[in-house]
């Protein structure tokens, strides 16, 4: 009997919508011209790139022209940061990220750092929030980049990114967010003017991996960030990913259609996930904002465990699930998230994320759940200091 499959981690990646693989094949075969040619199956690419640009950017309020495609978001958060460094360095050379953003932008500033460039990182609160106080209060007259996510993939959080972005722009300063976990999860529209660019990634929508795109507001200065050939208005160089691009442009179609709907179901599973878990499993506490999150989003730490062995237990039964992003896996050291925050490494070590899909059902939640308990009941069993612990808070 084939193993049954309960896919939690859709912060990680997500299925492809079937009909955005159908729309993508024919660019794989019959209409695979390169389209910076000059005849007629060049331009098939060429026509279907420009209808792709002009639906991404009604997504989220932007003009086709704003919009340059990238082979991922992490690409779309290199160029933003160091295009926005480079070309404004003039005006100064002060950065201000956050101490939680993805490792895409941290890695980014710390490379800028090394080139003479001063980075301030801001702390979040417990529940993960940037106090635009806080961004207020590091603002220096050489500041030149804000970059602020407008949702953590770890712990789910919102940030307040519209009271955030008008501060800088109100100051002359660029604004760039990290939407890659954002994307087709909340209403974004960068008309107001206040958010300079925007990063996201198609295979966080049900779009093929390899893809994403950068919004660049148009009075924003714009340096190339591949050199080569004239693609992408002579900005990124490189023959374009035809077949990605359409598919990203037929999943945004996709979600957004059913956004409202999507939302409000990912986020009654939510809510039913966490509050089972705090109810049932003893010393767990849900990460990050319960009020300001992702719908989909659901993340614990959980005392006397190590995630990642919880993780391995569940697998065996086909339940996907992360203890943190999927690009740091592997690593020792707790989360950068979860300790910037606050959390005792012993708690952070703890860590479980949860994250929906369009396929999630109750039952899957359920199943995961019961699960859970069997699991970090064991795990826990084997722990001498759980059960002092516990005898001390009269569980025993």
């Amino acid at each position: 009997m084939e193993k049954r499959i309960i896919y939690l981690d859709n912060a990680a990646t997500t299925p492809m919508y079937p009909e955005a693989v159908e729309t993508m094949l024919p660019f794989f075969t019959e209409k695979f011209g390169n389209p910076s040619g000059q005849y007629s199956l060049a331009n098939e690419g060429k026509r279907a790139i420009e209808t792709a640009r002009k639906q991404i950017a009604a997504s989220i309020g932007a003009r086709p022209e704003e919009i340059y495609f990238t082979g991922s978001g992490t690409e779309a958060d290199n160029w933003a940061i160091k295009m926005a460094a480079h070309a404004y360095r003039d005006k100064g050379r002060h950065i201000i990220t956050t101490k939680i953003e993805h490792h895409a932008v941290l890695h980014t500033c710390e490379a800028l750092e090394r080139e003479g460039y001063r980075v301030t990182y801001l702390s979040p609160d417990e529940d993960g929030i940037i106090s635009p106080e806080s961004l207020l209060r590091v603002l220096t007259p050489d500041t030149i980049l804000v970059s602020i996510m407008t949702a953590n993939n770890e712990i789910g959080t919102i940030e307040p990114i519209e009271e955030l972005a008008k501060i800088t722009t109100e100051r002359g300063i660029l604004f760039h967010t990290d939407a890659v976990q954002a994307y087709g999860k909340l209403p974004l529209s960068v008309e107001d003017g206040n958010i300079a660019m925007l990063s996201a990634s198609a295979h966080k929508i049900g779009g093929p991996k390899g893809v994403g795109f950068l919004y660049v507001r148009r009075d924003v200065r714009l340096q190339s960030f591949l050199h080569g050939g004239a693609q992408e208005k002579r900005r990124r160089a490189g023959t374009e990913n035809v077949p990605g691009i359409v598919g990203f442009a037929k999943a945004a179609e996709l979600t957004f259609a059913s956004q409202e709907a999507t939302e409000a179901r990912e986020r009654e599973l939510r809510d039913y996930f966490m509050e089972r878990v705090l109810r049932e499993i003893p010393y767990a506490r849900v990460t990050g904002s319960v009020k300001h999150r992702l719908s989909g989003h659901v993340s614990f730490c959980f005392q006397f465990i190590e995630g990642e062995t919880v993780l391995i237990m569940l697998d065996s039964d086909g339940i996907c699930g992360s203890s943190g992003s999927a690009c740091t896996t592997g690593q020792t050291e707790p989360s950068h998230v979860l300790t910037a925050i606050g959390l005792p490494e012993d708690v952070a070590h703890g860590a479980l994320r949860f994250t929906l899909g369009r396929n999630t059902t109750k039952d899957d939640i359920d199943f995961t759940i019961d699960r859970m308990k069997e699991v970090i009941g064991k795990i826990r069993a084997m722990s001498p200091y759980y059960a002092k612990f516990a005898a001390r808070d009269g569980r025993e």
